[in-house]
C-alpha cells in the first residue's frame, strides 16, 4: 500500500475531528504536555506546510511557521491540501528530503514520518475533544512499524518524542503505537 494513500485516509479522519472543534475548545489541554488544542492545531498546520515545502524543494526553512488566523479549521484544511498536493507526484518518493532536525531521507521515509505524525496527533485531537478515534487499521500498522524503530535514548535532546510508556502485552496496535511515542493510551481530559 502506498503510504501516501494511508496518510490521505488518516487525514480524512482528522478532518472530521478538527471540524468538530469550536473556538471555545482551543484552550483545552491536550495529551501533548503543555500544549492546548490551539498549540496542537498550529503544530499540525506548521508540519503539513513544512512537509509540503520539503516535498517540493527538498527542505523547508521553518518547521514552526504555521498560523491559525481567524479560522483554525480552514487553516488546518489548507495545510492538508498543501501537503497532499505536494506529495501527489510519484517522483517525490525518490527525492531526498530534509525533515526538520531529523535529517535527510528518501521521500518514502518522509511520507512514513508524516503518517506517524498524522496517526498520533489524530488521537491527540480526538482525546482533547472527547471524541472517538477510529483510525485506518492499515495506517496504524504502518505507523507502528516506524515507531518501533525510534530509539528511546536521546529523545530529550530535541524534544520530539517523550520516552515510551509501558502497556500490557496484549495491547492493541494503536495503544502500542501511542505508548512507543510516549503517550498514555488511557489519557482523558479531566
Amino acid at each position: 500500500m502506498d503510504l501516501r494513500e494511508l496518510d490521505r485516509r488518516s487525514l480524512l479522519v482528522l478532518d472530521k475531528i478538527v471540524a468538530a472543534a469550536t473556538p471555545a475548545d482551543l484552550a483545552r489541554p491536550t495529551p501533548c504536555a503543555g500544549w492546548t488544542l490551539a498549540d496542537l492545531l498550529r503544530h499540525q498546520v506548521s508540519e503539513n506546510h513544512a512537509f509540503a515545502t520539503a516535498a517540493r524543494e527538498g527542505s523547508a526553512p521553518d518547521w514552526d511557521a504555521g498560523e491559525l488566523g481567524d479560522d483554525p479549521c480552514a487553516a488546518y484544511r489548507a495545510s492538508v491540501d498543501d501537503f497532499l498536493d505536494a506529495m501527489a507526484d510519484d517522483a517525490v518518493l525518490e527525492r531526498q528530503l530534509t525533515i526538520n532536525h531529523f535529517g535527510t531521507f528518501p521521500g518514502t521515509v518522509a511520507a512514513h514520518m508524516h503518517l506517524v505524525d498524522t496517526v498520533a496527533h489524530g488521537w491527540d485531537l480526538a482525546r482533547t475533544l472527547g471524541l472517538p478515534y477510529e483510525p485506518d487499521a492499515e495506517a496504524v500498522h504502518a505507523a507502528l512499524q516506524l515507531a518501533e524503530r525510534i530509539p528511546d535514548e536521546g529523545r530529550e535532546i530535541n524534544g520530539s518524542f517523550a520516552h515510551s510508556v509501558e502497556v500490557p502485552a496484549d495491547a492493541s496496535e494503536l495503544d502500542r503505537f501511542l505508548a512507543l511515542l510516549g503517550r498514555d493510551p488511557a489519557w482523558k481530559l479531566s
